[in-house]
């Protein structure tokens, strides 16, 4: 009996469940990640806490990129394990499934890609806020490109973020579902 209830208490997640978690733990970072920068892109540069927005903004930049390769580890071995027997039937419901994911991976990886140059290239290091460790600069100081690094991640960030958009209208019934799950949940608790 007792072994049983240890079983049951530390159950492993799967692969799948591990992958979902970090699905979720990124959206939220990326959502942290949307507002604050649109928060602070417009503050007067003589506002006090600027510099300690930007720090964590771009802390939040370095895990995501961290959270971008476990994933992706995840991620192939889902696949793996998914089409060990047989391969998905390429339909165009596939094909479009699989370009927007693919897209959505391109834009995870590119966007804080292009906030490092941006920084880099403004004269900036990346450092990990409340920490003195200075990640390694990638890109030269160049005030020219750091305008192109400023306009290249603004851009790149609301493209990001239109088609994180069409991925949550593809998701529509996913959504539905969870959110009456929820509602039930509440109410019932409430009564």
């Amino acid at each position: 009996m007792a072994v049983t209830q240890s079983r049951q208490k530390g159950k492993k997640k799967t692969t799948a469940q591990r992958l979902w978690s970090l699905h979720w733990l990124m959206a939220a970072f990326y959502l942290l990640l949307f507002v604050g920068g649109a928060y602070m892109a417009d503050l007067p540069r003589e506002v006090s806490y600027r510099g300690s927005l930007y720090d964590f903004h771009k802390t939040l930049g370095v895990i995501v990129m961290s959270l971008l390769l476990a994933r992706i580890f995840v991620l192939l071995r889902v696949l793996q394990h998914k089409y060990r027997r047989r391969q998905p039937k390429r339909t165009n419901d596939w094909w479009q499934t699989f370009a927007l994911h693919s897209a959505l991976y391109f834009f995870m990886l590119l966007v804080p890609l292009s906030g490092y140059f941006f920084s880099n290239s403004s004269g900036y290091d990346v450092t990990i806020v409340g920490t003195n460790i200075a990640l390694p600069r990638l890109f030269a100081e160049n005030k020219a490109l750091a305008e192109i690094g400023r306009s290249s991640h603004f851009w790149l960030s609301y493209t990001f973020l239109a088609f994180i958009i069409l991925h949550t209208v593809a998701q529509k019934k996913y959504l539905r579902a969870t959110l009456r799950r929820f509602y039930k949940a509440a109410t019932g608790a409430t009564r």
